[in-house]
């Protein structure tokens, strides 16, 4: 294990609940098909996941004085992860997760709470000055960080997650810092060959670009010219497909710090990302490295790799050339 990963993100509480179908129909009482609840958030997920990998992870979020951060911060400290990084609030952050048959999910993310709160630059730079990596999610506190995380030279990784414009003024800042880049294709304008190409040619600092793909796995770009494709697998079947991202993104994270192969890495997360969405709470339920590394032997998706030449002529040639990524 190498030096520690440093996490910033919401940490919310949520419930999460199957559905008999969508659109929902009204009716004045309905009972679910399965309820679960637990402590999720991209930060918090994000964070659970690199810990129970096994590595030393840092974790800096918002978590209000409320019944609910009660709750969490006795979960945190289970899980090895409260810490000087959780600052308080008044309230803490929420949600709720409508779960279809077969894994579709509609997220009611309440973020409010904490999105106003001036997260200490001193606070994060402490726990940062030192690290290996820094996950930087896009949540409104986490923000006004990043100009303090790029001085301090270190690797920076963000997931856009719903991203749509490569000059997206909100995600501006991680974009021009980070090295590696994770994004989902829901609300892409192109193909996610196109989207890495012209990411890679706007933004000089980004190594790896990756796009969740759903069902069809993952693709990820690399600046020296190759295209990583890895098919989707679910050992235990589709039950929720929340926080299918932050799995994919983190397990890529862990694998790609440990050994320096993004493929073996997006091998990997794609296989604990699968595993993953057969359960209610997917956040609750994740595989130690040993565990993972078994279900890869048994269950490991395909892999496709192949070069693309240089990222500038990739980008003109797939993306048209355009910093809007329009299809060619």
């Amino acid at each position: 294990m190498g030096r520690s990963i440093v996490v910033a993100g919401a940490v919310s509480f949520y419930m999460s609940l199957g559905v008999e179908e969508f659109p929902l129909p009204y009716t004045p009482t309905a009972l679910p098909r399965w309820f679960a609840t637990g402590v999720a958030g991209a930060g918090g997920h994000i964070a659970r996941v690199l810990r129970t990998l096994g590595d030393d992870v840092r974790l800096c979020s918002v978590i209000g004085r409320d019944l609910l951060g009660t709750g969490m911060r006795a979960e945190l400290g289970r899980l090895g992860l409260d810490g000087p990084g959780i600052v308080e609030s008044e309230r803490s952050s929420a949600g709720v997760v409508l779960v279809g048959p077969d894994g579709p999910r509609m997220g009611f993310p309440y973020l409010e709470p904490v999105n106003g709160v001036d997260y200490p630059p001193t606070a994060f730079e402490a726990l940062a000055r030192d690290a290996g990596l820094l996950v930087l999610t896009n949540a409104k506190f986490v923000r006004p960080l990043v100009p303090h995380a790029a001085r301090l030279g270190i690797p920076i990784a963000v997931d856009t997650h719903l991203i749509a414009d490569l000059d997206d003024p909100y995600n501006q800042p991680w974009l021009e810092a980070a090295t590696i880049v994770f994004c989902s294709h829901e609300r892409l304008p192109c193909s996610a060959e196109a989207w890495s190409a012209a990411l890679l040619r706007r933004y000089p600092r980004c190594a790896v670009v990756g796009v969740g793909l759903g069902a069809r796995g993952v693709l990820v770009a690399l600046r020296d010219g190759r295209l990583v494709r890895v098919e989707a697998v679910a050992p235990r079947g589709v039950v929720n497909t929340c926080g299918a991202g932050d799995a994919l993104f983190s397990t890529f994270l862990h694998f790609v710090c440990r050994y320096g192969d993004p493929v073996r890495a997006a091998r990997h997360a794609v296989t604990h990302a699968g595993w993953k969405i057969g359960h209610q709470a997917p956040v609750a339920a994740s595989l130690t490295y040993q565990e993972l590394s078994a279900l890869v032997e048994s269950h490991g998706p395909r892999v496709s790799v192949c070069h693309v030449g240089s990222r500038e002529d990739e980008g003109s040639r797939s993306a048209g050339g355009c910093s809007s990524v329009a299809e060619p």
